[in-house]
């Protein structure tokens, strides 16, 4: 038990940890060139089979009677689609800007939906974990129509015409984000004994995560090692992922607070699935983009963990009075 404590307490920096030793001993195994294409295939089939098995588990353990639309929903589904298009305006507008890269960072840390995790943290925090995850379902439909749509004029494919690309990009977004929630609800409905067995499952999606993460975290390692950006991009992807993250916490619990709910809709707002951020910025835009959620998870977790730290410690404080 407190080896499995100690794995839940330190999951982050150990999946982290465990994606760059991954990486770079792989590369070093003599003789396993020949095998790196297969390998690249296998990984862009695993990233997204693992994100939907996360999300299809936390779904299954949601009662849809807990499901309520709240006011503050739609001003934070505003926000992150206003902030990601109007970016997306901007690069557009600006092909060849200098800061192109850094932007597309800035975007795909905009939009990525609520961590599957996230009602859990909220949960602790004293938060509406049902709000959360109701919103979770909501940014996760709009990410899967702004992604798409918006995309194929940011980052245009040379050979493919706008609409191509909306469609390809569509056909792996929409059934990622959404076909979770929805066969988790047929699941429920259509074989009720096999849902129960299922939803005794749930906690197995912060597991498949911690494998998702490292995986996520070799291959923006093996982006940044193949990339030819400078040191510049990538502390000003650094700088633009902490900068997202802030302002979101900051907004989110800003709105919240106006419909009695800072909690929820902070964590909503800040609390990213960034190991979908990190397969979106390598699958959509350029792979050293992918560097923008790397970091965002670094950032977010931190938040958390300080949020979790004084939770505790005014719960001390309220048992010593008692």
């Amino acid at each position: 038990m407190a080896i499995i404590r100690f794995l839940k307490n330190w999951t982050l920096p150990i999946s982290m940890i465990t994606g760059v030793i991954a990486y770079f001993v792989y590369v070093n195994i003599p003789g396993i060139g020949i095998t790196r294409p297969y390998v690249n295939r296998a990984v862009s089939i695993i990233q997204p089979l693992l994100i939907f098995a996360m999300l299809f588990l936390t779904f299954c353990k949601v009662n849809l009677k807990d499901l309520h639309f709240c006011k503050w929903h739609l001003w934070l589904l505003l926000v992150q689609s206003l902030l990601f298009t109007a970016i997306a305006v901007v690069l557009v507008l600006m092909p060849h800007s200098g800061t192109r890269i850094i932007l597309e960072g800035a975007m795909i840390c905009l939009i990525c939906p609520t961590a599957t995790a996230g009602a859990v943290i909220t949960k602790k925090l004293g938060g509406n974990a049902a709000s959360l995850t109701t919103y979770t379902i909501f940014i996760n439909l709009v990410t899967a129509l702004l992604v798409p749509t918006l995309v194929p004029f940011v980052h245009p494919h040379p050979e493919m015409s706008s609409f191509t690309s909306f469609v390809l990009i569509i056909g792996k977004v929409f059934p990622l984000l959404l076909l979770p929630f929805v066969a988790a609800v047929i699941l429920r409905y259509v074989l009720p004994a096999l849902h129960e067995k299922v939803s005794q499952y749930h906690e197995l999606s912060f597991y498949l995560w911690a494998v998702a993460l490292a995986l996520a975290i070799a291959v923006t390692v093996k982006s940044i090692v193949h990339s030819n950006v400078t040191i510049g991009t990538e502390i000003g992807l650094a700088i633009v992922s902490l900068l997202c993250c802030g302002l979101q916490f900051w907004i989110g619990r800003k709105i919240g607070r106006r419909y009695g709910d800072p909690i929820s809709a902070g964590q909503s707002l800040g609390q990213k699935n960034t190991v979908l951020a990190i397969w979106m910025g390598y699958t959509f835009f350029s792979p050293i983009t992918a560097i923008a959620g790397g970091f965002y998870s670094v950032w977010h977790n931190v938040v958390n963990s300080y949020q979790l730290y004084k939770e505790r410690k005014k719960e001390e404080t309220i048992n010593k009075v008692s």
